[in-house]
């Protein structure tokens, strides 16, 4: 599905159902303006300010909702701090300057950990059938202040191996507390890592696949 564009009078609201991992803040939070299940047209825009759209698109993890200002404003910006969230029993939801392998990805982006994902490397909901378990509290790892805490942040997803990612970073338990700090990380994406987030070599064991067509 191509990315689905509605325009308001105040700002167009992008949808990218490629993106989606059904978190379900939009409809819960504003249900007078995405409106599921219904026959036609689904996305309302004008039921709310361009501040509340925007509100909104902030709080999808994914980034599969997004917008543009119809005055040609700013929209959204890169966060002040990097910060990677490790979801329980889920993906790991960022939050930077995200390119994939040097292409620009946006400022939100939810990547596959359980390995069953078939929209590698980003996560499409799988690790909820596939029965993934994995703690979003992993132990904190002692790490110093980084002296920068914004700017790029490339991931390269190592083919049948783990996530490269490079730049500044924080990595951040479902609850809010700082695992750790660092500038260069190897996250684990077949799901079985002995030491979750981050890869330990376990994909090799397993014969990991990161291709669809051989999950």
């Amino acid at each position: 599905m191509a990315t689905e564009s509605v325009a308001g009078k105040r700002v167009i609201v992008l949808f990218d159902d490629s993106r989606c991992i059904h978190s379900r803040h939009c409809v819960l939070d504003r249900p007078d303006v995405f409106v599921p299940g219904v026959q036609g047209e689904w996305i309302h825009p004008d039921n709310a300010s361009a501040e509340e759209i925007a509100e909104i698109a902030h709080n999808c993890p994914s980034g599969a909702i997004s917008y543009q200002n119809v005055d040609d404003s700013p929209g959204e910006a890169a966060p002040p701090v990097n910060v990677v969230r490790v979801l329980e029993n889920g993906p790991l939801a960022l939050r930077a300057a995200i390119t994939i392998d040097g292409q620009p990805a946006g400022f939100r982006l939810t990547l596959c950990r359980c390995g069953a994902s078939r929209n590698k490397p980003l996560c499409d909901s799988s690790h909820a059938s596939a029965g993934f378990v994995a703690t979003g509290e992993a132990a904190t790892v002692a790490s110093e202040p980084l002296a920068q805490r914004d700017g790029p942040l490339d991931i390269h997803p190592i083919p049948n191996g783990p996530l490269h990612v490079k730049g500044n970073l924080e990595v951040i338990s479902g609850t809010g507390r700082t695992i750790t700090r660092m500038t260069e990380a190897w996250f684990c994406r077949c799901g079985q890592s002995g030491n979750k987030p981050f890869c330990d070599g376990t994909h090799k064991k397993v014969g990991f696949r990161s291709d669809p067509q051989n999950l």
